[in-house]
């Protein structure tokens, strides 16, 4: 009997994670990535394992050339004085018409579904979301937004398919957002 190595079952996890029955996310028509660069301030989010505790998370673009973004995301761990973490992936616009389809690359040879959901016209609050529905992030220019354009936003992630029971805030205090 052939025994199969632990990268072959990673490898085979995740491209069947890849497959999905459920109808594809709806993005915005357009993005314009030259406005759409720059900090946005995580407001809440459906977090992954590394943002369970995070704290002052920002998430920084920076268009390299015109499908290729480099993207740092960073925040304190456990609290607003916790240890800073940042992170570096890069993202691939893989939707020309619109700008709003991307691959977030972590990890080579792996890259994430990335897709805009939401933009406001003044580029000033967005939403991230993905196909699988697992994960989503409302951000804003602002370490905080008003309470109706949050519960608005919500609203439109729920119409996405998301539970949004698993959605939690995300801790920001201005003076700690100071560690970039």
């Amino acid at each position: 009997m052939k025994t199969l190595h632990l990268p072959f079952y990673l490898t085979a996890l995740m491209a069947l994670s890849a497959c999905s029955t459920a109808p594809e996310i709806r993005s915005v028509p357009h993005v314009e990535l030259e406005r759409f660069m720059g900090d946005w301030y995580v407001i809440a989010n459906i977090p992954t394992f590394i943002e369970r505790e995070a704290h002052n998370a920002i998430e920084s673009y920076e268009l390299v050339d015109d499908r290729q973004v480099a993207t740092t995301f960073r925040f304190n761990q456990g609290s607003f004085d916790g240890p800073l973490k940042t992170y570096r992936p890069t993202g691939y616009v893989t939707d020309a018409p619109s700008n709003a389809i991307w691959r977030m690359q972590f990890i080579w040879p792996f890259k994430a579904d990335y897709r805009v959901i939401y933009l406001n016209e003044d580029y000033t609050q967005t939403v991230i979301g993905r196909n699988k529905r697992d994960y989503v992030w409302i951000m804003a220019r602002t370490a905080s937004i008003p309470e109706s354009d949050y519960t608005r936003l919500v609203k439109l992630i729920a119409s996405q398919g998301y539970d949004t029971g698993k959605i939690r805030p995300v801790p920001q205090r201005l003076a700690a957002n100071r560690n970039k």
